[in-house]
């Protein structure tokens, strides 16, 4: 098996505009109060676009906890989490968050303070807990958005249920500011939002070339403004140039792995301190992960939203967030995309911060190797505590990984 990576491609040329926003971005968000703007600290899942629509600056502390992650400071915060009396059980990204509230810590010290905050539960129930200790910490307004769970349909009732509180959100908001909403700035903020979602598909599906222009850990990077600034034209510009330049590099034969002989796919989130060291140990085995839950979660609303009626329609496409369905349709979707990248082998970051993410797994491991017969890896870790990380376990289990991907390959060529 090949354990040497040839010529290095060229870096993607977008890297330095991403930092270039992302950087103005926190510029703008930390000076809000001398330009008149509120700040809403609200989940990655949370419908975003009324915030925006209203001139609300959106801040995330789930985006937060992944600079934390990538900055290696992930473990030092989460200890003076636990010092506080917080169990190492919670997720990793609460933890460093509160701990970053209380000690002004991470990467860019500390976020701007709220003047709102906005949680839903579409992504997991922790961030009630989690906002509730910020809303008390900071004294500032909380707006609890609560999403029934989608295990097989969305029957009427959750339909009603949920969209009375789009209403009430909509309301919670301008109690806040003062203001009404602007229908027809909300109506463009929505076509905007929903272009962001396809043009960030469209980026994603790139990778369905041989060989692949980019892969999941590329992705990650690059997901930052369809989290934080969908809805805005910035976003639409950025992903609309990112994907001219993946088509670029596919019609050139450019792969992000070089000599890419195999093809996986990653499920859950990733694991933000060890990003290089997981890119570059597939990468000597000649394999690209060229497709993952994660990246694609910020697209799946475009099924269930009317850009024609977004904040009427907003309700379904929010409450069938990935992480809201069942067992069963979690391998759908891993099966659907496994089959339309042609990937090899599944690799599942059992993430102990992320029990929704997590649960199933074993479920999902059975029903793909059934259905598909690939081989399938479960990498055990938090996703920015770098403290519960083994790099030698982790390393012996992808090499022998690998060894059933190569043997898999093999019979098929018989």
């Amino acid at each position: 098996m090949s354990q040497t990576v040839s010529k290095t491609p060229p870096p993607i040329a977008m890297d330095e505009k991403m930092k270039e926003i992302m950087t103005n971005y926190y510029i703008e968000a930390k000076t809000a109060s001398d330009s008149g703007k509120r700040v809403a600290w609200i989940t990655s899942g949370g419908p975003v676009e009324p915030l925006i629509a209203m001139d609300i600056i959106p801040v995330y502390p789930e985006n937060h906890g992944a600079m934390i992650g990538a900055s290696k400071m992930g473990g030092s915060l989460c200890e003076q989490a636990e010092a506080m009396g917080y169990s190492g059980d919670i997720c990793s990204y609460a933890r460093a968050d509160i701990a970053s509230a209380v000690t002004c810590g991470g990467p860019i010290g500390g976020l701007p303070r709220p003047d709102m905050l906005i949680a839903c539960n579409n992504i997991c129930g922790t961030v009630i807990k989690w906002y509730e200790v910020l809303a008390r910490y900071y004294d500032a307004p909380l707006f609890i958005f609560d999403t029934p769970m989608c295990h097989t349909d969305y029957p009427e009732e959750s339909k009603r249920y949920v969209q009375r509180q789009v209403h009430e959100y909509v309301s919670f908001l301008e109690q806040v500011t003062g203001r009404k909403l602007d229908q027809d700035k909300m109506e463009e903020v929505g076509r905007l939002s929903l272009e962001a979602q396809r043009l960030w598909q469209a980026v994603l599906d790139t990778a369905t070339a041989r060989p692949s222009p980019m892969t999941a850990f590329d992705g990650f990077y690059h997901l930052a403004l369809i989290v934080t600034l969908r809805g805005t034209r910035v976003a639409v510009d950025y992903y609309r140039d990112l994907l001219a330049e993946m088509e670029d590099r596919v019609a050139k034969g450019i792969g992000a792995v070089p000599n890419e002989r195999y093809r996986l796919m990653w499920d859950n989130l990733p694991i933000w301190y060890r990003l290089k060291w997981l890119s570059k140990k597939f990468a000597a085995h000649d394999a690209a992960l060229v497709a993952d839950t994660y990246n694609t979660a910020w697209c799946r609303s475009l099924r269930y939203i009317d850009e024609n009626d977004f904040l009427g329609s907003m309700a379904e496409g929010y409450t069938r967030m990935y992480l809201n369905i069942g067992v069963d349709q979690m391998a759908d979707t891993i099966i659907e995309m496994a089959e339309k990248y042609s990937v090899d082998g599944l690799v599942m970051h059992s993430n102990r911060s992320c029990k929704p993410y997590s649960f199933g797994q074993y479920d999902i491991q059975r029903m793909v190797r059934e259905r598909l017969d690939i081989p399938c890896l479960i990498i055990e870790s938090h996703m920015i505590d770098e403290r519960s990380f083994s790099e030698a376990q982790t390393e012996t289990r992808i090499d022998a990984f690998m060894e059933l991907v190569e043997e898999k390959n093999q019979c098929k060529e018989r």
